[in-house]
């Protein structure tokens, strides 16, 4: 089932020439397109399905600096105040709300780690509480149980999934720049070693600029310029409960089951970490260097099926610009829902808190997490390919610190002072090969 979203208006024609081109209608691909078209730059924003229909509508909706990596944190501080400058600058809803992110804990080892975060992130200027037991319990008198410890942190919040990429591609519109959803990019076009434009199903755009924020495909979509960016997907299935429950915390996690409310009243529900690893030739292709991420989290992954060799997003196919390419015959990456964790799911939250008894499921929906082997996104122009700029492998961080990422590309492609330090975020750090080199595949 796919998970609920807006819809947003195609730009009729595509542009023969655009200043840059970003392929991927994502939360990281709009708000960089939002950004460059800000700048005054003509701006053509390419999706092969629809505007947000992947992953960036088939997360918990969470925007946090709780518990970031010390690499994302500036970038997701930066990030929440752009979520609500966004708002002020275009009119439009994301539904975006600074409504704190509450976390519960009954384990010594994981409420001291906690700790260590709130004293490293006390020294960044981050502020996070760390709660009692009486104030943890107080705090989460909903779920009826005693428990050690907890932590809240004030000014992180939520946005809506359904509705945020749509809303920043309403604006992109505003702004003069073109969206065309149903339009697959190919592959670029290359002259004297520098990107020259970008093919399309529907034809060929010319640009001295590409930003690649394709999600699960970009490490295919890679593979075809002789560029090695090893990403890996692991599939996630959660689920959403009609209105009902009242006096529930906005957004509460536990090592159990997290909730977060929606703009309808209602609640989704999810457990952390917990996907499956679908296996496909990409990640066989990269195993070496996913495995010591995977054994950390053996307790939370389980083996998957055949269903991401079906969906061609971890293909090592070679694809013709004049032919249809794999993400023309998948245009929106829809998997099947575990249906075992769905039920643990439900099971867990209702034991958790009992107001959710009030509720009945409304829907279910999978989705492809892109993940990289050190959980921090690749951002970056690739040196052996100028023009050409990587947004990917956001390792299911992406939605929260979606405008911090889409501003960093506009940065780098307009030159101006980075909102925050590219350095940790180069794709580089990954052994990217050499443009007209044979890569170790």
């Amino acid at each position: 089932m796919p998970a609920p979203l807006n819809r947003v208006d195609t730009t009729p024609e595509l542009p023969s020439i655009a200043d840059a081109v970003v392929i991927g209608g994502g939360i990281v691909g709009v708000f960089a397109a939002y950004y460059l078209t800000r700048r005054g730059l003509k701006v053509a924003l390419l999706e092969k399905g629809l505007i947000g229909a992947e992953q960036s509508s088939r997360n918990w909706g969470w925007c946090r600096q709780q518990n970031r990596d010390a690499r994302e944190l500036p970038m997701s501080t930066k990030s929440l105040d752009l979520w609500e400058r966004f708002a002020t600058e275009t009119g439009e809803d994301t539904g975006f709300r600074r409504c704190g992110l509450f976390y519960l804990s009954n384990s010594d080892e994981e409420l001291s780690g906690w700790a260590r975060w709130r004293d490293f992130a006390r020294s960044v200027g981050v502020t996070t509480h760390m709660l009692s037991s009486a104030e943890a319990t107080e705090r989460g008198r909903a779920t009826g149980a005693s428990w050690k410890g907890g932590v809240f942190s004030p000014t992180d919040g939520t946005a809506d999934p359904a509705s945020a990429a749509p809303a920043v591609a309403r604006a992109i519109l505003k702004l003069g720049g073109t969206v065309h959803q149903s339009c697959a990019a190919r592959g670029l076009d290359v002259e004297g070693g520098r990107l020259s434009g970008v093919v399309t199903e529907h034809g060929t755009i010319r640009t001295k600029i590409a930003v690649l924020a394709g999600g699960a495909w970009a490490s295919s979509f890679c593979r075809q310029l002789g560029i090695r960016f090893p990403q890996a997907s692991i599939r996630s299935s959660i689920l959403s409960v009609s209105p009902g429950a009242s006096s529930l915390p906005d957004a509460l996690h536990t090592s159990a089951v997290s909730v977060t409310r929606r703009r309808d009243g209602g609640h989704t529900l999810a457990i952390s970490g917990r996907a499956r690893v679908d296996p496909t030739p990409q990640q066989f292709r990269f195993a070496r260097q996913f495995l010591p991420m995977f054994a950390r989290r053996w307790r939370s992954l389980a083996p998957g099926g055949l269903e991401g060799f079906r969906s061609g997003h971890e293909s090592l196919a070679r694809w013709r610009l004049d032919r249809p390419t794999p993400m023309e015959r998948m245009r929106i990456l829809d998997p099947t829902v575990d249906e075992a964790t769905i039920a643990l799911t439900h099971a867990r939250a209702l034991e958790l808190l009992p107001a959710l008894k009030k509720t009945a499921i409304s829907a279910t929906w999978a989705g492809y997490i892109d993940s990289t082997p050190d959980g921090v996104p690749g951002i970056g122009e690739i040196a052996t390919l100028p023009g050409f700029i990587l947004a990917a492998g956001f390792s299911g961080h992406g939605f929260g610190i979606g405008p911090g990422a889409g501003h960093l590309i506009a940065d780098i492609v307009t030159g101006d002072e980075p909102i925050v330090d590219p350095r940790p975020y180069h794709p580089e750090r990954f052994g990217t090969s050499a443009w007209g080199k044979v890569a170790d595949f």
